[in-house]
């Protein structure tokens, strides 16, 4: 019984979310904000709200995660609210083709296909994946147009990630870590040059070079540059905040010494290392 009572009021507030949308985007009484939005308008809001998400959970505050999620559902109706004014679908629709893609997944659930573990699993959903795309010749089968939507869709970082994994997981790879190193060493010193004697836009690409370069490194060991990042940024904000507090507040950083910043930058170090243990 409480499960039926939790499912009604459920689809009732998603109905009454659904409906409010809607009025957002009437002619008659509508927001003019919401009114004036078009799905390329909107995609900044998408991405934020899935960062947002993601901190919440990092958080772990379940009323702030049910709020953000309530942010992103946001953006997922009010797409569907726009795209359904121009007859193109609704959200009955992105729900079917979610729903039927599930089903189709996992035919270990929903089919008689069995499975002895989570490896097999993602296995079977890759081939089931391939089979799909295999399914619609207007799309090709090649590799480098779903490198190229990794590239488009997700941040540079996680895009590089996968785009390595995709590539390495066709054979596009090292026989060695040592052959990784070594092409570490050949972008460092491509860009060190690029710096010292060419123009800005050679700059920015043997960057991006010794960036890519690094994530594949990261690969080989199993580690994920996102988080090693994320951790960095925590690390140095946790730092710089106990350097502000040890100041007082009382002067601008920029009225002390170099020397004397570092001083109170390595003694933040040692305090926060001390906390972790």
């Amino acid at each position: 019984m409480t499960d039926f009572v939790d499912r009604s009021r459920m689809l009732a507030n998603l109905q009454r979310l659904i409906e409010v949308v809607a009025q957002l985007r009437s002619p008659e009484g509508g927001c003019p904000w919401d009114l004036a939005q078009t799905p390329e308008s909107l995609t900044p809001y998408v991405l934020e709200e899935a960062y947002e998400v993601v901190d919440a959970i990092r958080q772990g505050q379940p009323e702030s995660i049910a709020d953000e999620l309530g942010d992103l559902l946001l953006q997922v109706v009010l797409q569907a609210q726009i795209f359904s004014e121009a007859g193109q679908f609704d959200l009955a629709r992105v729900a079917e083709l979610i729903t039927e893609k599930l089903i189709r997944r996992h035919p270990h659930v929903f089919g008689e296909v069995e499975v002895e573990s989570v490896d097999q699993v993602k296995q079977n959903w890759e081939q089931i994946k391939a089979a799909e795309e295999q399914a619609h010749p207007q799309e090709p089968v090649m590799l480098s147009p779903k490198l190229s939507r990794y590239a488009r869709s997700l941040p540079p970082l996680t895009a590089a990630m996968k785009i390595s994994l995709k590539a390495a997981g066709v054979g596009f790879e090292w026989e060695n870590v040592e052959g990784v190193w070594a092409k570490f060493h050949e972008e460092l010193g491509e860009f060190e040059q690029a710096l010292q004697s060419e123009p800005k836009e050679n700059q920015q690409a043997e960057l991006g070079d010794l960036l890519f370069t690094i994530v594949n490194l990261a690969r080989w060991y199993d580690l994920d540059p996102e988080e090693a990042l994320r951790g960095t940024n925590d690390r140095f904000i946790r730092r710089f905040s106990q350097v502000e507090q040890a100041l007082g507040g009382g002067r601008s950083l920029a009225d002390y010494t170099l020397d004397e910043l570092e001083q109170l930058w390595q003694q933040a170090k040692a305090n926060l290392k001390q906390e972790q243990g």
